[in-house]
């Protein structure tokens, strides 16, 4: 048998004492949160929670997260957590998608009303049978109604539990897909691979019990969910939680909590890196922090440059996605790192680039980046036909090009449905942007095609510029043509205030290519 949740029983039993979550001035425990989790799952069962059943959560990063989250996966059911920024159409389309038994959703605040929107959506959900509402103050009545809160949930519920008995290949967490195209799709993610990708990040990064993670990545994601709260847990290493990222937050957890290890998407680094912040605590936070890890999105070359040398601190980049568990290749400790790399197979999983034909490419030569290995899921749930285009003979094809070099290295190109064919000619707008991003004005970059009648897609730049600096766009597609061929450089430059962003700090192309559409 193989439970998710046996890593946080055995790290209560290894460091019952130390501090699993932080956040504020709550401090849990691994005996406390691995009682509270207990509590959710007597619960649970009591209320007639059954092996495999679907319980969808939406919550940021508070400790009910890994309270509710463990204690799903304690009762043998399946997690299925929800993006908080999710509108009630959509929060109903999930809950019915993923036939969920059971939804927590947490009430929000005046920046986030989270729990009107899922109390909405909980009503539109015909599958759905049970909504539980996460409330800030635990005793406080629901806002709902006759609804049940979390903490009327665990009221009288025993500390003591007896997991659920579950196989490897059974399902533990259904994570949805961002839905680039069409309505998203649960990646049906097992007990098993979740566990080894939480070992392969604690024996890549070298984590300790004596880490201090600063988690901002919302847990809701895979990246933050993976990587960071099942990987702390499993080591018996610290969460400290951040709901919502800001510079000025992240700075002050680093000094206070010592923090060891972050985590973030490129965004988060490229803000890291242009805000203001003493050289006494630029010092302190170098000091305390031994590695930084970088995914969700290709991280450009120039602000990984720009923040190693303003922090001293390493970057590991790696790859991954939903799919994967989410991590398939990664830049190890103890390997040289190349700057724009996203390292090697990690161990346990095949990578190959492939053609349109399925064939293998040369060294050196673009193509799909597919990988087979534990990472991989079992599939999205129910949804046979997308699982016969992304699963072919044992491969995931991912969507995103590569290229390997001699070291068998990987590079990301683009993805493929971002690729520009402009003229009959390929541009990949990842090449496009790493360029812009040398211009002295340019803070923040991205390419999308645009639809044209001469050309069929013409290159358009959206340009945020560094405080303080000023740039036309002529000036900027005249940068870029000095840099790039005839056919690859902005046609078409925009200067933005900001960038659309999603919840966990991707640029928002679609928005940005329907933006231009609309126009």
């Amino acid at each position: 048998m193989m439970n998710l949740a046996f890593i946080l029983e055995s790290s209560a039993k290894d460091f019952p004492a130390k501090d699993a979550i932080v956040f504020g001035d709550t401090r849990l425990n691994f005996a406390q949160l691995n009682g509270a989790a207990n509590q959710v799952a007597n619960a649970l069962v009591k209320r007639g929670i059954q092996k495999g059943d679907k319980i969808a959560l939406s919550c940021l990063n508070i400790p009910y997260f890994p309270i509710v989250y463990y204690g799903i996966l304690k009762a043998g059911a399946v997690v299925v957590p929800l993006s908080v920024l999710l509108k009630h159409n959509e929060v109903a389309y999930h809950l019915a998608d993923s036939e969920a038994k059971a939804y927590f959703c947490f009430e929000g605040n005046d920046a986030l009303p989270m729990g009107q929107q899922g109390f909405e959506g909980f009503n539109q959900a015909d599958t759905c049978e049970t909504f539980y509402t996460i409330t800030a103050n635990p005793a406080a009545p629901s806002p709902f109604g006759n609804t049940e809160t979390l903490g009327m949930l665990m009221n009288g519920a025993s500390p003591v539990f007896d997991t659920v008995q579950t196989q490897e290949n059974d399902t533990a967490v259904i994570i949805y897909t961002s839905g680039t195209t069409g309505h998203p799709k649960g990646a049906e993610l097992s007990h098993s691979n979740l566990l080894m990708n939480a070992i392969m990040v604690r024996e890549m990064i070298e984590v300790v019990p004596e880490d201090v993670m600063l988690t901002v990545l919302p847990l809701f994601h895979i990246f933050g969910q993976s990587v960071q709260m099942n990987a702390g847990i499993l080591t018996g290493s610290t969460n400290v939680l951040l709901p919502r990222f800001t510079p000025d937050d992240v700075f002050g957890l680093m000094l206070k909590e010592k923090i060891t290890f972050f985590a973030g998407v490129p965004t988060m680094y490229w803000a890291l890196t242009n805000a203001k912040i003493s050289d006494e605590h630029i010092a302190i936070i170098s000091k305390n922090m031994r590695v930084s890890v970088s995914g969700g999105a290709s991280l450009p070359v120039k602000v990984l440059k720009d923040f190693e040398a303003k922090f001293e601190v390493p970057i590991l980049e790696g790859y991954g996605m939903s799919e994967g568990s989410p991590v398939v290749t990664f830049n190890k400790l103890n390997r040289v790192r190349k700057p724009g790399s996203i390292g090697s197979a990690v161990w346990g999983v095949d990578v190959l680039l492939v053609d349109e034909n399925d064939l293998p490419v040369p060294v050196g030569e673009k193509g799909e980046l597919t990988y087979r290995g534990h990472n991989v899921m079992k599939g999205y749930y129910n949804k046979p036909e997308a699982n016969a285009k992304t699963l072919k003979n044992g491969w995931l094809h991912s969507g995103d090009i590569a290229i390997m070099d001699e070291d068998g290295d990987y590079f990301i190109v683009d993805r493929i449905k971002d690729m520009i064919i402009r003229g009959g000619l390929n541009v990949y707008p990842r090449e496009v942007e790493d360029v812009l991003m040398k211009h002295p004005a340019i803070s923040l970059v991205a390419v999308i095609g645009v639809e044209d009648e001469a050309m069929g897609e013409e290159i358009k730049a959206c340009v945020v510029l560094k405080e303080g600096h000023t740039a036309t766009p002529e000036e900027i597609s005249a940068f870029a043509k000095e840099e790039l061929a005839a056919y690859k450089y902005p046609r078409i430059v925009e200067i933005r205030p900001s960038l659309p962003m999603s919840a966990t700090g991707k640029i928002l192309k679609k928005v940005l290519r329907q933006e231009a559409k609309d126009a």
